[in-house]
């Protein structure tokens, strides 16, 4: 089994006519792809196209026979992306059973040639002998090599801008970031200061953040479509673009190509805002699902010929669903953006190229205008209906009730031959005053938007105080008397003080 490989497998093969006229060889070679049980989506003087159905190694494979000058060229090449890159010999396999078939064929329609001739002849003149160029393949033809999908042309201008940008910014952002690593590690940086240098470059380089998006910096909803944290990260991504813009552009046109997908990418950035409270976010796989979602409408909306849209389809839900299923395995994959950009391609994709909405024709600009509003809608939804969590107020407030948590260990370190007085400042100060402060911090952290998880350690928090100030007052009332009677009833409240602190140690969340 020979097994094709690349970007898009294909096998492609010229065959000498020899004696046979090319519409006799086209008549024969429909014949032959009827009885394979392929479905024949045009035939022309120039050609025909079929395609395979749905099979596990490669979901379908177009086929195409084109005439040039004495020659025909068969060609068969997967529809959709290629797991491992490979076509898993069924291309091979399709050239075969064709050749296998035709010399059948051949002795098949010998006794009805002049029949067959003038429907087919009667066929073709109604056909459009320029399909050829408009076929949903058809941009791939062009790309002779890895350089060429570098290089805009016809029906192919968007994608290949939009993939030199997100390489361009990869490396100048590679680049920035080793610089400030490099420098920090000069410095005698630790690692996890480094970490912390490495989140800052990456915030400086714009990727999506819920508090600065949230904070008003929107901007960020088309920059860190740009953003790309690792060479795989980058791979994976262009690669889908290519294939998917390949497919999308050539028939929805560039402008609008740009449009689903720069809108598709702020609409993921705007839903994985609503999710993801701690971490940032960037790439451009919101967007290139969008891509995705786009050509999903294009399809419902008949954009290509039925055969091909049907093998088209069912490329397209399988590679988005595995795209889909594999970031919902993956706890580092941005899925709200990816569910986010889907939803919103689709319904831009319908809207930007079905001219007709509810049976009613719209003109172009009328669905351009609804398109940009429903964006707009959901991202004054977004900014304006989410709550602003003051993560960073609390968690600096939480380090200042740590400081005076820690001065009430002090207080253990009283001794026996120690002076009364000295007892007693000690207490004023390591107890009465820090939870005294404690109590105040406590009163300020009530007044922040919080979210579940601080919450839960305000709670906590709010009680240790409490218990702290009791124990501090009992101690105090105890050590100005020489008979400490209320000793017993302190160790009584120290003890429940020890194991609401080991209760909650058990179930702290690890704090950045």
């Amino acid at each position: 089994m020979g097994l094709s490989w690349g970007y898009s497998p294909k096998v492609e093969k010229y065959i000498p006519l020899g004696d046979y006229p090319a519409d006799q060889y086209l008549i024969i070679a429909q014949q032959a792809i009827e009885n394979l049980g392929w479905k024949l989506s045009h035939i022309s003087e120039s050609g025909l196209i079929a395609y395979t159905g749905l099979s596990f190694q490669s979901y379908s494979e177009e086929i195409s026979i084109r005439i040039k000058l004495n020659f025909a060229i068969f060609k068969s090449e997967c529809v959709g992306v290629q797991m491992l890159f490979n076509d898993y010999g069924k291309n091979e396999e399709n050239l075969q059973k064709f050749f296998d078939e035709f010399e059948y064929v051949q002795f098949q329609l010998k006794d009805i040639w002049e029949e067959r001739l003038s429907q087919f002849h009667a066929h073709i003149a109604t056909q459009d002998d320029q399909y050829f160029e408009k076929a949903p393949l058809a941009v791939k033809n062009k790309i002779k090599n890895v350089l060429y999908l570098f290089i805009p042309r016809k029906g192919y201008v968007v994608t290949p801008i939009l993939l030199i940008l997100n390489v361009l910014c990869f490396l100048l952002m590679m680049g920035v970031l080793l610089f400030h690593l490099v420098q920090g590690r000069a410095a005698g940086l630790d690692r996890y200061e480094l970490r912390d240098v490495g989140k800052k470059v990456w915030m400086s380089l714009g990727v999506n953040s819920r508090d600065q998006v949230l904070a008003g910096q929107i901007w960020r909803l088309i920059s860190y479509q740009f953003v790309h944290f690792t060479f795989f990260h980058l791979f994976f991504n262009m690669f889908a673009l290519i294939y998917i813009g390949l497919m999308v552009e050539n028939k929805l046109g560039s402008w609008k190509t740009l449009a689903v997908y720069l809108l598709s990418g702020i609409c993921g950035g705007l839903i994985s805002v609503i999710p993801y409270k701690f971490i940032f976010m960037g790439g451009a796989s919101g967007a290139i699902m969008g891509m995705f979602g786009a050509f999903l409408a294009l399809q419902i909306c008949n954009a290509f010929e039925k055969n091909a849209n049907k093998a088209l389809m069912i490329s397209t839900v399988i590679v988005s669903a595995f795209m889909l299923g594999n970031g919902l395995l993956s706890k580092d994959v941005d899925n709200a953006a990816h569910f986010g950009g889907v939803v919103s391609g689709f319904v831009l994709g319908y809207l930007l190229y079905n001219p007709g909405l509810l049976k009613r024709k719209v003109h172009i600009y009328q669905r351009s205008a609804i398109a940009f509003l429903l964006v707009f809608s959901l991202g004054f939804g977004v900014l304006n209906f989410s709550p602003i969590y003051q993560v960073q107020q609390y968690k600096e407030l939480r380090e200042q009730f740590i400081e005076n948590e820690n001065l009430f260990k002090e207080v253990y370190n009283m001794t026996w031959g120690m002076p009364r007085a000295e007892k007693l400042q000690l207490i004023k100060k390591n107890a009465l005053d820090a939870w005294e402060r404690n109590l105040k911090i406590v009163a300020k952290m009530e007044k922040l938007t919080l979210m579940a998880r601080d919450k839960a350690d305000l709670k906590y928090r709010a009680k240790m105080a409490r218990q702290g100030q009791e124990i501090g007052f009992l101690m105090y009332k105890d050590h100005q008397s020489e008979e400490r009677l209320l000793k017993f009833k302190i160790q009584k409240k120290l003890n429940e003080f020890i194991r609401l602190k080991a209760d909650e140690s058990d179930k702290m969340v690890k704090w950045d």
